[in-house]
């Protein structure tokens, strides 16, 4: 009670006096009323932690506000990356004009021209016993000299059949059978037939460069459809390798067309 009154002569000339409103009659509270409001307030203050200012409060909302509309680099939010189409659409139509000139070959080889060749009769289908086959997977044709073939049965029943389909064939062959093995002699061309292989040999080049440009064309459309997803820069550096591609096999197939016809002009 003494430190009581002690702290209330102290704080006297500083701590306006409550005063209460009853009934019209003012009442002065006493100083030890006083005194323990405020020790209360004192121990709250000291143990328990500061409300935080309006200007936090504010700052606080502001930032939640900003938080929710920018992205969360922490993993909150996904951010999808579009895929590398490059390698793939390059690799489709590298393999798509390959396969042209592969087919390109095949016509090419199938043409008789005044020199024997071992693929020439490799197209030629082959009826036995009522089932229908390559020549090629029948026998083996191989080369004698430069006018001469020789076509070897894995078995020699088939060799009749094989003579037929030669001779049937639009070679132009006439072969012989010697022992179990056809010999077929290449006959010179003639001008007409030569002028006739020529225009198959044109006709062939226009299709395969054809085949070579739809492969181009889809690359691109593969490109155009990838849309904003693919950056501009890589889309046309994409483009530009496509092109390139496709004056390289283009120039293959004038390449290999022109052989051909060298082949056919010499006889």
């Amino acid at each position: 009670m003494a430190l009581y009154l002690r702290r209330a002569m102290r704080l006297r000339n500083t701590i306006p006096t409550t005063v209460y409103h009853r009934n019209s009659n003012t009442q002065t509270c006493s100083i030890s009323h006083f005194l323990l409001f405020h020790n209360h307030q004192t121990f709250d203050s000291q143990n328990r932690a500061p409300f935080p200012s309006f200007a936090s409060l504010r700052d606080s909302r502001r930032g939640f506000a900003k938080g929710k509309k920018s992205k969360d680099d922490s993993g909150g939010s996904t951010i999808e990356l579009a895929p590398n189409i490059g390698p793939s659409v390059k690799e489709s139509a590298s393999s798509q004009m390959d396969a042209a000139i592969v087919a390109l070959s095949r016509e090419l080889a199938k043409l008789r021209t005044g020199r024997a060749s071992a693929g020439m009769l490799d197209h030629i289908i082959v009826e036995t016993e009522g089932v229908k086959m390559q020549l090629n997977h029948l026998a083996v044709v191989s080369v004698i000299d430069s006018k001469t073939l020789s076509v070897n049965p894995y078995d020699p029943n088939t060799v009749k059949a094989l003579e037929r389909a030669i001779v049937s064939s639009p070679l132009g062959l006439n072969p012989k059978v010697d022992g179990e093995r056809l010999i077929a002699a290449i006959p010179p061309l003639t001008k007409e037939h030569m002028q006739a292989m020529c225009k198959v040999v044109a006709k062939s080049s226009e299709d395969v460069k054809q085949s070579i440009r739809r492969a181009r064309q889809k690359a691109l459309d593969t490109i155009k459809k990838a849309g904003s997803s693919f950056p501009k820069d890589e889309a046309k550096r994409l483009e530009k390798e496509i092109d390139e591609l496709t004056k390289k096999f283009v120039k293959s197939a004038d390449e290999l067309c022109k052989a051909k016809e060298k082949e056919i002009a010499q006889g």
